[in-house]
């Protein structure tokens, strides 16, 4: 479950890094619910791993995190959320 985390965070990322091209900013309405619930996936997992494979799920949590608050900084500056 960690490292289901991980890539989910990656994903995450990835989608985030999509939608700041131009024209394709409303693919952070898909990412963001994507990655809240990465995010809620990771924490699961962080609260269930041995202590040595917390920093994968850890890494899921950040990424995952930095992912939603990034979109809707996006959608916020781009005119998406009023």
């Amino acid at each position: 479950m960690e490292v289901l985390s991980l890539i989910w965070g990656i994903l995450a990322i990835l989608g985030l890094g999509v939608a700041f091209f131009p024209c394709l900013g409303s693919l952070n309405w898909l990412n963001i619910p994507f990655a809240v619930i990465g995010l809620i996936v990771s924490a699961v997992a962080m609260g269930k791993a041995r202590p040595d494979k917390k920093n994968l799920a850890l890494t899921g949590v950040i990424l995952c995190g930095l992912a939603v608050v990034l979109g809707v900084l996006r959608l916020f500056l781009g005119g998406g959320i009023f």
